[in-house]
């Protein structure tokens, strides 16, 4: 695949005690991608997030992600990514405008290039209408299209999301799915989420990754996987499926 190269590992391990949390992961995720992240808790996803954020050693290996060494150059990597967790934390007895400029504050951007941008973003992640309402009185979707734009603050060249449409209903997924696709089809902002919601996975990735017992088994269009695995062409399976397959050889 060509372009340029946003996240890359080389043997990338994560050792705690006798158990290999990380093994030797090999990858590469390029500009632009949307590149799902999949596999069973306890597969070694979110310690792999936390390596590439620089919240996290490796035991052994290399990573880069955005031209920087995570482990030796956590700060750097701080500065250009964005992250989404789960469970996204906002001081509830401000607005939106208040949050997202206190936030512009700590990453060091003036008010005056701050206020503009944040209101661009509230557009953007359809808040707009809802810039003095408090944080505490939003949905759970309101929270999590929030959080997406205070992770857009900084302009940074990939973005992490951790289960960014678990809990919204089908209206908010749909909202958030398409907001993913234009960060990666608008923006060219690279794209890492983990989800366990495989028809969701399906509809907006470019390509995957699933873990298993700290191995990555599988890499690649999901199509191409597809006809590898099962043997069958487009719009002939669902993820779930592929999935299905790779998770039960890695249980025999």
């Amino acid at each position: 695949m060509n372009g340029q190269k946003v996240i890359e590992t080389q043997d990338l391990t994560k050792v705690y005690g006798e158990q290999t949390a990380v093994n030797r992961l090999n990858l590469e995720i390029h500009k632009g991608e949307v590149f799902g992240f999949l596999g069973p808790n306890g597969a070694g996803k979110t310690t792999t997030l936390l390596m590439l954020l620089g919240l996290s050693e490796p035991t052994s290996g290399k990573a880069r992600v955005c031209g920087f060494d995570p482990t030796r150059e956590a700060l750097k990597v701080k500065r250009v990514v964005g992250y989404l967790p789960e469970n996204v934390g906002f001081y509830d007895d401000l607005n939106a405008v208040q949050n997202l400029l206190f936030i512009s504050r700590l990453n060091g951007i003036p008010d005056d290039v701050a206020r503009p941008k944040i209101d661009e973003l509230l557009r953007l992640v359809d808040l707009g209408p809802e810039p003095k309402k408090k944080v505490g009185e939003y949905s759970r979707g309101m929270r999590q299209r929030l959080g997406i734009a205070e992770v857009l603050l900084k302009n940074p060249e990939a973005v992490f999301l951790d289960e960014p449409t678990l809990g919204l209903d089908p209206d908010g997924s749909l909202q958030m799915l398409n907001l993913i696709q234009s960060l990666s089809r608008d923006k060219k902002i690279t794209v890492f989420f983990s989800s366990h919601l495989l028809d969701q996975v399906q509809k907006i990735s470019t390509r995957i990754g699933i873990m298993l017992k700290g191995n990555m088994v599988a890499v690649g269009r999901i199509d191409d996987l597809a006809k590898e695995k099962l043997g069958l062409g487009e719009g002939k399976f669902t993820l779930e499926e592929l999935y299905m397959k790779y998770f039960k050889e890695g249980q025999s």
